[in-house]
């Protein structure tokens, strides 16, 4: 039976997948030309494109519209950790110490930032600047269109891993400050425990944000309320007001390392170690909810408004070690207090037992299990009415959405508000077909 499936615009017919939890779990697609893992999946802002970046070296994008593989991204020396795809450039980031940017029309590399003296981890892209972040205990700013730096941050006493920008038109203007935030805030979190916060235009730190009693995966950043979310080896979750450099409050209830943040609708959806992900209420630390059944690290993390019907309305955060604690695509973060009226919203998860997962954000149950990979699951995406995950095992997976089982009725909440839930060649053309 042939249903009908919207994807980047376009509507094509595949197999009607049946929608009970478990089933349906068959992949569109498989994409598994890189020759190593995928390390970051990142999705272009006008969700036409995706770029994957590999241990195998490369890049590859590859096109929403059917799965193909638009382009092959070749010169790093060695592998990529990180990438991020705008609409008209390509950004990587790798071990060999470069960043490299790429035309996605053509795949030709534009230009390569050098400086770094160790693995580049993280990189986030904001109007004409580049942020980076390194193992050389440095985070630069840098200028897209002379590939030159423009600023270093050094203070932290080990590895930066994770990184998120506020905007200057985001943060007060105070006379005291003013000249402060004059080129925005940058929010680097480090393996040292800290995370710290500089000023983008002069270089200095304005805050360094101390009480974690592990390194600092990662971040998320609510920039209307200039409120940094730390998660950490030790735990917990810190809210911070990154202008004072204030501890707000500690979210304690994982008995894991946080792994991955994501800021939706002023709720904080954390992933850990400890095999779950937890709903908390971003400006009180309470505990709103909990999504079980993975058997392994939650590795990835993304909520998606929808589902089953309306359109995404999201905000997006840099959350991984963003957030992106980072926007999850490493971009300057947006408002996370977009108000989303629809109830079938998402939580869709990516495990170390090779898994990924669809909960339903209200009522937390859990409503499909896509099985298929054979690693751990390191970076996934929503768009539409597909799920793509990427996985160490160097696939890239594309999954029918479409028909998740209807929440059950959830019963008030206390006081509470009501809770709206916040690493590859192609197989063949379209139109896409179970694999």
């Amino acid at each position: 039976m042939l249903g009908r499936l919207s994807i980047a615009g376009r509507s094509l017919l595949v197999p009607h997948l049946a929608g009970t939890m478990g089933g349906g779990g068959s992949a569109l697609r498989v994409c598994a030309d890189h020759r190593g893992g995928i390390n970051w999946l990142s999705l272009s802002p006008d969700g036409q494109r995706l770029l994957t970046g590999s241990e195998d070296g490369t890049a590859r994008l590859w096109s929403t519209a059917d799965g193909q593989c638009c382009a092959l991204l070749q010169g790093h020396e060695s592998y990529v950790t990180f990438c991020q795809l705008e609409d008209e450039a390509a950004f990587t980031c790798s071990a060999d110490r470069t960043i490299r940017k790429w035309d996605v029309l053509n795949g030709q590399c534009l230009q390569v930032f050098r400086g770094h003296t160790s693995i580049v981890n993280r990189i986030l892209v904001a109007k004409n600047q580049l942020f980076s972040s390194s193992y050389d205990r440095t985070a630069r700013a840098w200028s897209i269109d002379k590939g030159q730096v423009s600023r270093e941050f050094r203070g932290h006493r080990n590895c930066v891993l994770t990184l998120a920008y506020s905007a200057p038109w985001d943060l007060p203007r105070a006379p005291c400050s003013e000249e402060a935030v004059a080129g925005g805030l940058l929010v680097t979190g480090s393996t040292d425990g800290t995370a710290k916060v500089w000023q983008v235009a002069s270089g200095c730190c304005h805050q360094t944000l101390r009480g974690h009693t592990g390194a600092v995966l990662c971040l998320a950043l609510d920039t209307p309320g200039h409120t940094a979310f730390t998660g950490s080896t030790d735990g917990t979750i810190r809210s911070w007001d990154i202008l004072s450099g204030e501890q707000l409050r500690v979210f304690q209830e994982h008995q894991g390392s946080v792994i991955c943040l994501e800021l939706v609708n002023q709720h904080v959806y954390s992933g850990s170690a400890d095999r779950t992900v937890k709903c908390w209420v971003a400006d009180t630390g309470e505990p709103v909810r909990t999504f079980t059944a993975h058997r392994h690290s939650v590795s990835a993390l993304k909520y998606h408004a929808g589902t089953r019907r309306g359109p995404e309305r999201t905000a997006r955060a840099e959350l991984r070690p963003c957030t992106a604690g980072c926007r999850p695509e490493g971009a300057a973060p947006v408002s996370p207090r977009t108000v989303d009226n629809q109830k079938d919203n998402g939580v869709f998860t990516g495990c170390g037992d090779a898994r990924a997962r669809a909960f339903d954000a209200q009522s937390g149950a859990l409503q499909r299990v896509f099985r298929g990979h054979a690693f751990v699951i390191n970076c996934i995406q929503v768009h539409g009415q597909v799920l793509y995950t990427a996985s160490h095992d160097g696939a890239l997976r594309l999954w029918d959405v479409r028909g998740l089982p209807a929440p059950r009725p959830v019963g008030p909440k206390r006081s509470l508000s009501r809770l709206f839930s916040n690493k590859v060649g192609c197989a063949d053309a379209a139109p896409l077909q179970p694999a």
